[in-house]
């Protein structure tokens, strides 16, 4: 700083936090996120006719599972399947704890990390908001719905089991089923908190919503944000196993490939980089704007309104400016 130019401290500044606030922000973003999520759902495709899109992304996805070595779904699906408590447990551990954990966390992070819950709310909404870009642009069948029967007129139905292909029953079939790619729908023939052929259900969700997987993003969020809480080491260990377990859950009921909950890490990432990227630059933004009432405080001797600040601001760097000018030496 140029000799004689005022030296303003810059106030430690203690980031509020308001419980109605994060409240309403929620409720607003969730709306916002249904709204869009559906506006490319099942019941708008079902309503145009046969999901040729959604399901022939579904055979790219197998392919290149395979050319990985990772397309095992089908098999780990069948040795479950005769244990129906245990389908049952998971079809309700997925219905419900993708809703509740995350919501108990975010309340959590609010009472007892405060000093960087804005960081993880950003992170949260930029990975949700991500992935309503992959709803939209890349339609996903899951499994469970590949042999089920396509819409028709006003059915329930949002299969496609009336689409041909080489993987159900041509030289590249390699699934157990004896005309189909072998998957059973959980929820369906198990029951569970709901059922997505449900009149209720079908007209509020979107089939088709599979890539990226949200449930192993907001599992994952939910394990790494609580991660400095836990001090026991069999609690660390218990909380990393919420998205492991959640992962085995989508493959045994059949709503997800790997490759969805590889993209549902790969948002979560990109998310976090977007979530503390948002965070650093409004606390760069706030730390000016208290930096420059500071001064306008130190030149009126009375505080500021903010409203007053930017038209003032340009006057006291003028000031500034001339100061310095008059300082100098002509040459």
């Amino acid at each position: 700083m140029t000799e004689g130019s005022p030296t303003v401290e810059t106030p430690e500044r203690v980031h509020r936090l308001h419980w109605w606030k994060e409240a309403l922000i929620v409720v607003a973003f969730y709306l916002v996120y249904s709204w869009i999520r559906n506006r490319f759902g099942s019941n708008q495709i079902a309503a145009d006719g046969v999901p040729e899109a959604a399901f022939h992304n579904a055979e790219d996805i197998i392919r290149f599972e395979r050319a990985l070595g990772l397309f095992h779904e089908e098999s780990l699906q069948e040795v479950f399947l005769a244990q129906t408590w245990f389908i049952q447990f998971w079809n309700v551990y997925y219905g419900t704890a993708h809703f509740f954990v995350t919501l108990a966390v975010f309340i959590l992070l609010f009472f007892k990390r405060a000093d960087v819950f804005p960081q993880w709310r950003n992170t949260l909404a930029a990975m949700t908001a991500l992935a309503i870009l992959g709803f939209a642009f890349f339609p996903l069948m899951p499994p469970r719905l590949l042999d089920q029967p396509c819409p028709t007129g006003d059915n329930l139905e949002f299969g496609g089991a009336c689409i041909a292909s080489e993987l159900r029953s041509g030289k590249e079939k390699t699934f157990t089923g004896d005309n189909g790619f072998g998957f059973v729908d959980t929820l369906s023939v198990y029951g569970g908190p709901w059922r997505f052929d449900s009149d209720e259900v079908a007209s509020i969700s979107n089939q088709y919503a599979a890539m990226p997987s949200l449930h192993i993003g907001w599992s994952t969020w939910c394990a790494l944000a609580v991660w400095p809480l836990l001090r026991r080491r069999w609690t660390k260990v218990a909380v990393l196993l919420y998205p492991a377990a959640t992962l085995f859950c989508i493959i045994i009921t059949a709503n997800h490939f790997w490759l969805d909950g590889i993209g549902g890490l790969i948002v979560f990432a990109v998310g976090a980089l977007i979530g503390w990227g948002m965070h650093r630059w409004n606390q760069n933004r706030l730390d000016r704007r208290e930096m420059l009432n500071a001064m306008l405080t130190e030149r009126s001797g009375r505080p500021v309104p903010d409203i007053r600040i930017s038209s003032l601001a340009s006057e006291i760097m003028d000031d500034v400016s001339g100061e310095q000018n008059d300082g100098q030496s002509p040459d």
